[in-house]
C-alpha cells in the first residue's frame, strides 16, 4: 500500500512538472541574446574600419615611444 502511495505522488510531481512554463523563460532568453548578439556584429561591422584605424594609430604610438 506504501508503495503505491509513493508512486501516486511521483506521478503527480511530474505532471506538475510537466505543465509549468519554465521552458518559456529560457526561450526568452535565448532570442533577447540573439538579438544582442546581432546588433552588436552589426555595430562592430559599422564601426569597425574606424577602430581598427585607432588601433594602428596607438600601436605606432607606442612603437615610436620604445
Amino acid at each position: 500500500m506504501r508503495l503505491l502511495e509513493v508512486t501516486r505522488r511521483r506521478i503527480a510531481f511530474l505532471r506538475e512538472g510537466m505543465c509549468r512554463e519554465n521552458g518559456q523563460a529560457l526561450v526568452e532568453y535565448a532570442l533577447i541574446l540573439g538579438l544582442v548578439s546581432v546588433v552588436t556584429v552589426a555595430m562592430l561591422t559599422a564601426t569597425g574600419g574606424a577602430v581598427t584605424a585607432l588601433l594602428q594609430r596607438v600601436t605606432s604610438a607606442f612603437s615610436s615611444a620604445l
